[in-house]
């Protein structure tokens, strides 16, 4: 599961290109983590995961105050969550993430992308059956952590897969949705240096797919990335 889900992501932030975009995605994530727990990151572990993403994606340090400061600017957009769901070419489920101040450019926007690439928007919960909602920690390497040990450690906070992603010298943690806060809290008592932390969707049904037919599902996921209302696209294909 974690393990192809991994090259998923690296294959989606390599899509995103311009740092600009990867910034404003993370920004937005801020604010509304701030809006929702309060602007102190330590009283409000979401938000002190995003600042974390942050820093990994190199973000300075003054888009993160900006960010956090829009929470509680009086004039500041409005961000709501939402999640739509469809189907692209071939049958492939498509759930994807926004966060938007106005739902209804949203979803005009998203209906012509799914219309023009082969897709149909469908019903709010009709993929629930094909991904699962996870917790993802991703926390330091280092010679002292055994990864069975690890697993034994963290699988009463809610921890359900563990392994080491060599390329990126980082261990990676998959646990349940609700188990995010268990985890973090874990993880920071326990001393482990965590470098990224977030919610997955993983699918639990995979379509395998001709390269033909992937690069036409691959061409309409690409348009929908470029979205700026759209944070998160998430697929099954294999």
């Amino acid at each position: 599961m974690g393990r192809a889900f991994e090259f998923r992501k690296a294959r989606k932030f390599k899509r995103w290109g311009q740092m600009a975009k990867t910034f404003t995605r993370i920004g937005k994530d801020i604010t509304l983590a701030a809006k929702n727990g309060g602007s102190d990151p330590t009283t409000n572990g979401r938000l002190r995961a995003m600042i974390q993403n942050a820093k990994a994606a190199n973000m300075p340090k003054e888009n993160v105050d900006r960010a956090i400061k829009k929470a509680t600017a009086k004039d500041s957009e409005d961000y709501k969550e939402v999640v739509y769901e469809g189907y692209g070419p071939h049958g492939v489920a498509l759930l994807v993430e926004c966060m938007t101040d106005n739902t209804n450019r949203t979803i005009a926007n998203l209906r012509s992308y799914f219309s023009r690439l082969g897709g149909t928007i469908g019903t709010s919960g009709m993929l629930d059956f094909i991904f699962d909602r996870k917790s993802v920690f991703k926390i330091a390497n280092r010679p002292d952590i055994d990864i069975d040990e690890l697993e034994l450690e963290l699988i009463d906070h809610g921890a359900d897969e563990i392994f080491l992603d060599t390329e990126a010298n980082q261990v990676n943690i998959y646990g349940e949705f609700t188990a995010f806060g268990g985890i973090q809290k874990a993880l920071e008592d326990k001393g482990y240096e965590v470098q990224g932390a977030d919610f997955e969707r993983i699918p639990n049904d995979t379509k395998d797919l001709s390269e033909e037919e992937a690069a036409e599902v691959d061409k309409l996921i690409e348009r929908i990335e470029e979205d700026d209302d759209v944070q998160n696209v998430y697929h099954n294909m294999k």
